[in-house]
């Protein structure tokens, strides 16, 4: 572990089927008027709303509803929840749904009291928080970003093509979160298998840098591991609620900071994928997957070593008589294997973008170093090709 680093979450997890129990109590906690925020209806559709509900309005609570959160939360609909705060004197932000929901709860929280350009200063700028922040709890109901247990918030501003994500100090993790995997059920496949190469992708992101021996490594090896166990187990059946709850673990897991922990962290798949989803709105995993394969075939050969562990250890490639290329092209082909088999989507394509995106998308595409290879826009835009 040759990089220092400071670890601090202070997020209480409720896990279980029975984990909406302890919310009356976590409310006592804050002031009498709460931001219920949610997506398009689906927790109306799936008794969730009422049964929320209920409980706030038992708790004494004043309840101002931001409804309709899209899957890329907007700038504008990150506006439109700020005004609600800042008239209201909003007290908590309960965010029920899914990463994009809490991702966007947790872009009010540290806007609404900023009196600059929120925008311009905390996700262009990426100056330090320097307001009071609205605290946010969540209950999830789908497993893949892990903002339940974070302080990330990933938000498109739709006229300027930009899809930027910012972490934050940890006062702006949610306070509490509800896990509860029976509220995954009802998910389309679609969701549930784009939230499970989300998972995946968050950690390979920090797995694929460093050459040095670091735990974080092989925590991540083991997560994956269970990932793709449980993925083949919850594409059969997805009420298995072992396979489900095992898959909403280990998406909290995967993006908690401890997993990247004394790691310099890639991330360079992720700022493709954030153009691919400023220019299509495609599902964030799907974009993940499409990117994902060209991108590790075009740089395994800078970080050979690793992508022949990935190799061995996460897909079991027996690399008897075979040479390191082989091994490691050979746990690529097991990722793009594995993808298939869920029915995850691998072109950009079949995710709406057009060949005349693509250079508006390489060009615009946030360049990090903290990989094996720092690529450059014109490399970034060879990637695109191939995923098309």
């Amino acid at each position: 572990m040759n990089i220092d680093f400071t670890y601090e979450n202070p997020t209480a997890i409720h896990f279980g089927k029975n984990s909406l129990d302890v919310l009356g109590d976590e409310l006592k906690k804050y002031g009498d008027t709460v931001m219920l925020a949610y997506g398009k209806g689906a927790i109306k559709r799936n008794g969730l709303y009422d049964s929320v509900m209920k409980i706030l309005q038992d708790g004494g609570k004043k309840v101002v509803e931001l409804s309709g959160i899209m899957a890329n939360p907007t700038y504008k609909k990150v506006v439109e929840g700020v005004e609600l705060v800042r008239k209201n004197n909003v007290d908590l932000i309960l965010a029920v749904g899914g990463g994009s929901v809490i991702d966007c709860a947790k872009a009010i929280s540290v806007s609404a009291h900023c009196e600059e350009d929120y925008w311009k200063r905390y996700w262009i700028d990426f100056k330090p928080l320097a307001n009071e922040v609205v605290p946010v709890a969540s209950i999830l109901t789908l497993a893949g970003t892990g903002s339940e247990m974070n302080a990330g918030s990933v938000i498109t501003n739709e006229e300027q093509k930009l899809k930027m994500g910012r972490v934050f100090p940890a006062n702006v993790n949610p306070k509490f979160s509800i896990l509860n995997p029976e509220y995954t059920f009802t998910l389309p496949k679609y969701q549930m298998v784009s939230g499970i190469f989300d998972m995946m992708s968050h950690l390979m992101e920090s797995y694929f840098s460093n050459e040095d021996d670091v735990t974080t490594d092989y925590l991540i090896e083991g997560l994956l591991r269970s990932i793709i166990h449980s993925a083949r187990k919850a594409v059969q059946d997805p009420k298995d609620y072992e396979a489900r709850s095992n898959l909403m673990w280990s998406s909290t897991l995967a993006m908690n900071p401890i997993m990247g922990l004394s790691k310099k962290q890639d991330w360079e798949v992720h700022m493709i994928e954030h153009q691919v989803g400023a220019y299509t709105d495609c599902a964030h995993g799907m974009g993940l997957a499409a990117v994902s394969l060209p991108y590790y075939r075009y740089i395994y050969s800078y970080g050979l070593d690793k992508f022949v562990r990935y190799a061995e250890n996460v897909w079991n490639i027996d690399g008897t008589g075979k040479t390191k290329e082989e091994i490691a092209l050979a746990g690529i082909d097991a990722l793009e294997a594995f993808t298939k088999e869920c029915g995850m989507v691998t072109s950009l394509k079949e995710l709406g973008a057009t060949e005349e995106m693509l250079p508006q998308i390489a060009n615009s595409t946030v360049i990090l170093d903290g990989g094996y290879k720092k690529m450059t826009a014109g490399e970034i835009l060879d990637i695109l090709k191939k995923a098309y």
